[in-house]
């Protein structure tokens, strides 16, 4: 018989980082971020239980840009949490994680965050969608870690139909005219077996130093790498994610040829770009592209991928970008909340996705089936996820095949914040030789091995149990 499961119990804590450096979010800048920590405890209805952890940075800059304050749309993302946790409590329905999880963000999730907003009063700015999914990732992730833990096997094993009671007809419609059926397929068919180390992406933010003509002097001595080419040589880098501005077409061509040029003196192999949604016109980073491969042939090359140009409601904002993904492969990323709007997105002229745990373990499986089964490549993005967050988030990169590794840079930001899941996993939170190494992960569940953990947790924002 399967098991199915449903919540008895959930926790919730905050967990404040401060950066060592800022890092640049379009027209935002990141200093620090509140981690949302997820304990929830499953039973089986037989009276078998077990407590399952999840955790995200509510990075409030990229998921809710706005004029705003900083603090009102924290706040109002952290009270949201709180609503979580007691909603996650009230579920009632048994099942599979991926089966409680998708009916929890169909159904639940759009009347929570349509109360949330409704309570934030008329006129005001109501929060994204983008940033009511971070928030309920947590949760999501805590969900299938328990779902491991209590059956005794690393969450991947349980994707298949030895434990998932209907296949993924149940969730996902293939593209008008597509040669695609899901009927009698389940997660497990579009997974593969994970490597035990992966190559690692390297984010060069809009604020980070180049050279050492750049160095004023104020820069933090914590024993960390401030300029790329230091970080380059320490943890052997093979591949760097370059943040733009999507404004300034001049700015962004130099800085790709900037970082370029080091990339060629260093040996490495491959860049991608990364616009943050700030593009409105196509021509935009066609021109940079073709400015490139005319002037800097090599550096045009060495991009692997373009991501995420252009504004993050696709629905909103129906831009063919064909004459994009003509040139390289095209990444949704802030776009791609769910299967539906990736099919929308390939319609258009998208040919990749750009998958986060930050969107829930939930989500990030059903658009894997889905783009994989249409022929789209993936990636995994960071959201720059420390302590526990990282370790949901390159087990997805490592099952899910993509285009190359694994972007990962909590490690440059706020390295210090991960000391003692490092202490456990060290291979997780350094990048050797251009990679990260998850061959410390064991047992069930993410293999977190949580109770040699030696984190002292701060008191409980929020926790209900029945």
């Amino acid at each position: 018989m399967k098991t199915r499961i449903r919540p008895v119990a959930v926790d919730l804590f905050f967990l404040p980082v401060q950066t060592r450096v800022p890092l640049k979010f379009g027209p935002e800048t990141l200093t620090s971020v509140i981690c949302a920590r997820v304990a929830m405890t499953v039973t089986d209805g037989q009276g078998k239980r077990a407590q399952g952890w999840g955790e995200t940075p509510l990075s409030v800059q990229w998921t809710w840009p706005s004029a705003l304050s900083y603090q009102d749309r924290c706040d109002a993302m952290q009270d949201f949490c709180r609503k979580l946790a007691e909603a996650w409590i009230a579920v009632a329905d048994e099942g599979h994680p991926i089966e409680l999880g998708h009916r929890f963000i169909e159904s639940i999730l759009p009347n929570l965050l349509s109360g949330a907003n409704a309570r934030r009063g008329d006129g005001a700015e109501p929060m994204p969608w983008l940033a009511a999914l971070v928030c309920s990732s947590a949760f999501d992730i805590a969900l299938h870690d328990a779902y491991g833990r209590l059956v005794g096997l690393p969450v991947y094993w349980t994707y298949g139909p030895e434990h998932m009671s209907v296949d993924l007809a149940h969730f996902l419609e293939p593209a008008p005219g597509a040669a695609v059926s899901f009927a009698g397929r389940y997660p497990a068919d579009y997974l593969q077996s994970p490597s035990s180390s992966l190559p690692a992406w390297h984010l060069v933010g809009g604020k980070d130093l180049l050279d050492a003509s750049e160095l004023t002097g104020e820069e933090p001595r914590d024993g960390y790498p401030v300029l790329l080419a230091d970080w380059i040589e320490r943890d052997g880098l093979t591949c760097l994610k370059v943040k733009l501005r999507g404004n300034d077409a001049e700015w962004d061509y130099d800085r790709l040829v900037q970082v370029g040029r080091i990339a060629l003196e260093w040996d490495v192999l491959w860049l991608t770009a990364d616009f943050n949604c700030t593009v409105t016109d196509p021509a935009y980073v066609n021109e940079i592209l073709d400015r490139l491969m005319r002037d800097c042939p090599r550096i045009y090359q060495m991009i692997l991928y373009v991501e995420q140009p252009f504004p993050y409601d696709l629905e909103a904002n129906q831009i063919d970008v064909h004459s994009v993904s003509a040139r390289k492969p095209l990444f949704m990323d802030e776009s791609a909340h769910d299967w539906r709007l990736i099919r929308l997105g390939r319609r258009l002229g998208w040919t990749g996705v750009a998958l986060k745990t930050c969107k829930t373990q939930t989500g990030a499986l059903l658009s894997l089936c889905w783009a994989k089964a249409h022929g789209m490549t993936l990636m995994v993005q960071d959201l720059t996820n420390p302590m526990l967050a990282q370790i949901p988030h390159v087990l997805l990169a490592a099952h899910a095949g993509t285009i190359m590794g694994v972007e990962t840079n909590a490690m440059q930001f706020y390295p210090a914040a991960s000391a003692p899941e490092e202490a456990v996993h060290p291979g997780l939170y350094r990048r050797r030789e251009g990679r990260v190494d998850l061959s410390t992960l064991r047992g069930p569940g993410f293999g977190y091995r949580i109770d040699e953990i030696k984190r002292r947790l701060p008191e409980k924002a929020a926790g209900f149990a029945i």
